[in-house]
């Protein structure tokens, strides 16, 4: 069972500095840079989420992180075999099993893991006799996390992406709700064992409610926190986000 009284964590996702870079070509701004400086001002970890069609982070990003990083590498992935290839070489720390489409912006929804039980559950078993830790990306619904848990997941996320867009919309109503379900799937995760994660959309406005959670021991938030960077500058950014969350466990 998830130890409530341990310190919530923050892992960075440093994808959109990929996506900066790629926009022009070249080497600049360099993501693993980014994941340096945001070790520096309190990550825990850091996420990088390789896609099919590279069209953020690339291969040899991944061959540095793992090189460089002082903290644990959170690999998120889609459940294909060359993924699969590419973190059995790597063995992060974690692998994050995502949905993923070619033409969305972004990962959007979760899992449907309760459909693909079989397969899934034979495409992480040997991500886990690897000593990777797996974690799969799913919906706040009950279905969904069973499943997860009988697949043999030790790690689920919650994807808090229809809460925060619906706060940002000034659905107030189906932010409530929303996060209500969270909170319930929260707890009824981790009364299965499970360790929970959440992450999706998150800013400063919507991250207090979320973390203050006790289920929940680690969020994940990467496009706000480049994007505010350009204001604030990256360590400022996460050192205020690292206040927002320390301030709503408290």
């Amino acid at each position: 069972m998830t130890d409530y009284a341990g310190r919530l964590r923050l892992g960075v996702n440093i994808d959109h500095v990929a996506t900066l870079r790629n926009a022009r070509g070249g080497h600049l701004p360099d993501p693993v840079r980014a994941a340096q400086l945001a070790e520096e001002a309190g990550a825990d970890g850091i996420t990088a989420h390789l896609r099919e069609d590279r069209r953020h982070i690339i291969d040899s990003d991944i061959d540095r992180l793992m090189e460089t990083l002082r903290v644990p590498l959170n690999f998120e992935m889609a459940a294909t075999d060359e993924m699969q290839k590419i973190a059995l070489r790597h063995k992060p720390h974690a692998v994050c099993i995502v949905p993923e489409k070619r033409e969305e912006r972004t990962t959007e929804g979760g899992l449907e893991v309760a459909r693909e039980e079989n397969k899934l559950a034979g495409f992480i078993a040997p991500l886990r006799e690897a000593g990777c830790r797996v974690s799969i990306f799913i919906g706040a619904d009950e279905r969904q996390i069973t499943a997860a848990h009988r697949i043999g997941a030790q790690v689920i996320e919650l994807h808090t992406g229809a809460y925060c867009d619906a706060h940002a919309e000034g659905d107030f109503t189906t932010r409530d709700r929303e996060l209500e379900m969270m909170r319930e799937m929260s707890a009824y995760a981790h009364s299965l064992g499970l360790e929970v994660h959440a992450g999706h959309g998150l800013n400063y406005e919507t991250v207090e409610p979320v973390a203050a959670f006790p289920e929940v021991v680690e969020l994940n938030i990467g496009h706000f926190l480049i994007g505010e960077s350009v204001f604030r500058g990256l360590g400022p950014a996460i050192e205020e986000m690292r206040r927002l969350m320390d301030a709503a466990r408290a």
